[in-house]
């Protein structure tokens, strides 16, 4: 599938972020869809994932635009099955694809991030998860995860389930989180140490949202799994 797909080692570490700045840095040759979106608010899509994304591509922030990239929302921000079954709902994991497959196609020549839902693992109906959608389409994958006490752990977690499941990401991404008594680079030494393979890149968590924090082999990297048709 021409498309790549943005997980993470769990909630709020810094996915729509980074995609909008990869995004903004790619000029166009980079799209964004974020099919499900949980804690939504129709009153304040500006500050909303979906809104920030179609904010890094150009387009109004509008509900009709948001429809485009996030046919699936719901308000509590729970993990999507809860927050389905909130508004008596489900969602079918079968939809997902098919959405993400048209989506795709439709924003070439731009290749899509498609942006999951909290970690690798996270619930989206009694029996997928995250990581079913994510094999279900064959997509390549970027993992980010933060720099926090305890990201060790969740990260290499996360890469073992990936590979239990035959995925391995093009990338890591680590996020770096504030105030952390972590250093981003000894936490990419010892990943390093088990992953000896796996492009690894620190990218600093910046306030001011400037759109030239993805290093250019970042970008190189994800082009190169795409080549000119």
């Amino acid at each position: 599938m021409r498309a790549l797909f943005v997980t993470a080692t769990g909630t709020d570490i810094g996915k729509t972020y980074l995609t909008c700045r990869l995004v903004e840095q790619a000029k166009g040759r980079l799209a964004a869809l974020k099919p499900i979106m949980s804690g939504f608010d129709a009153s304040d899509i500006k500050t909303s994932d979906s809104g920030q994304l179609l904010k890094s591509m150009g387009r109004a922030q509008t509900l009709e635009e948001v429809e485009k990239i996030s046919p699936w929302r719901f308000a509590a921000a729970l993990s999507p099955n809860m927050a389905a079954a909130r508004e008596d709902r489900q969602l079918a994991i079968d939809e997902i694809v098919s959405f993400c497959h048209k989506a795709s196609q439709e924003c070439a020549p731009a290749i899509p991030l498609i942006e999951s839902v909290g970690g690798v693992m996270v619930p989206l109906n009694a029996s997928h998860t995250t990581l079913d959608w994510q094999v279900a389409l064959g997509a390549p994958c970027l993992l980010i995860a933060g720099t926090y006490l305890g990201a060790l752990s969740h990260s290499l977690t996360a890469l073992t389930v990936l590979a239990h499941k035959g995925m391995r990401p093009i990338a890591l991404l680590l996020n770096t989180s504030p105030d952390s008594p972590v250093s981003p680079d000894d936490m990419a030494q010892t990943i390093g140490q088990y992953h000896p393979d796996l492009p690894l890149f620190i990218i600093p968590r910046n306030k001011n949202h400037n759109t030239d924090i993805m290093p250019s082999a970042l970008l190189d990297l994800i082009f190169a799994q795409f080549p000119a048709q």
